[in-house]
């Protein structure tokens, strides 16, 4: 009897990242060409241009040899001459025709009919990938480095601080905090459970400068009774949503953040950023942002 192997397929690793955290996940596929429109919007600028550059110079070599194979195809082009072939497919793709070489005959003229057609689907969907992309809203949101816990109103209050870094406004924005913590079931499932944090204030009218955003741990919040101790050995991790509408491009906007529980500072508190000035007018003092300083 023959013995039949069964070939095992290599499980597919691909890496997240948040919030300066990577999550491996492993047996799922990072790519499929079904997402590859998607690729190439989360591509780096490089990448995406180089790519560009590569398929077009690939596609105009492709047909130069294929002008060549065509012989003596080409008016006032040398026959067999790959450069000259070249040229006449880039001035063909980018339907330039300075008429100085022509197809002359039914082969070439089909070579033509078939790289002008790929050409304008080419610069078609160039074009609208490099719109699309710089035409995407975004946020320049500022999360403080750190977050710390520390009495406000005499309870104690997990408080980090936002800022938005572009000169205009972010109407009606709102911010969700959520606690990422381990937890075992009665029946003695292990899971990750997503508890909200309830703010003190979760949203704004107008977003300009900087924002305090601040939790009390009061004995209904997921953090009470909770030590540093406690949220270094739980794991846990604190995820920051940020969305608002843009007031220029009036698009909706989003930003997000991650606190891993080494970000997470107790009895310190923020050094003040934000200064009155004789006129009436607030300055905020970037350079301190994210500087704490102990609780007193």
């Amino acid at each position: 009897m023959k013995s039949s192997k069964t070939k095992r397929k290599i499980p597919q690793v691909s890496v997240v990242g948040m919030g300066g955290i990577k999550f491996i996940r492993h047996g799922i596929e990072s790519f499929h060409w079904q997402d590859f429109y998607h690729l190439l919007f989360t591509v780096s600028w490089g990448k995406l241009i180089g790519s560009i550059s590569l398929g077009y110079i690939i596609l105009n070599i492709f047909f130069a040899f294929a002008y060549v194979i065509g012989g003596d195809c080409i008016a006032n082009a040398e026959p067999g001459s790959f450069s000259d072939a070249f040229f006449f497919s880039v001035q063909t793709m980018a339907t330039i025709g300075y008429g100085a070489m022509y197809p002359t005959t039914a082969y070439s003229n089909f070579l033509v009919v078939v790289e002008v057609f790929i050409g304008l689907l080419g610069v078609a969907m160039a074009t609208g990938l490099m719109f699309a992309r710089f035409s995407v809203p975004s946020a320049r949101v500022l999360f403080s480095n750190v977050a710390v816990i520390c009495p406000y109103n005499r309870v104690p209050t997990l408080m980090f601080r936002s800022a938005n870094k572009r000169n205009n406004l972010i109407l009606e924005a709102q911010i969700n905090v959520t606690l990422l913590m381990p937890e075992t079931t009665p029946e003695g499932h292990s899971i990750r459970r997503l508890r909200d944090l309830k703010l003190i204030r979760s949203n704004t009218p107008v977003f300009s400068l900087s924002w305090m955003i601040m939790h009390p741990i009061t004995e209904d919040s997921p953090l009470y009774g909770l030590t540093s101790e406690d949220l270094i050995e739980l794991e846990a991790a604190i995820i920051v949503t940020l969305t608002g509408l843009d007031e220029t491009l009036s698009q909706t906007v989003h930003s997000r953040h991650m606190y891993m529980n080494r970000d997470i500072l107790w009895d310190m508190r923020f050094v003040d950023v934000i200064q009155m000035l004789p006129n009436g007018d607030r300055k905020i003092n970037y350079m301190a942002f994210h500087d704490v300083i102990p609780y007193s």
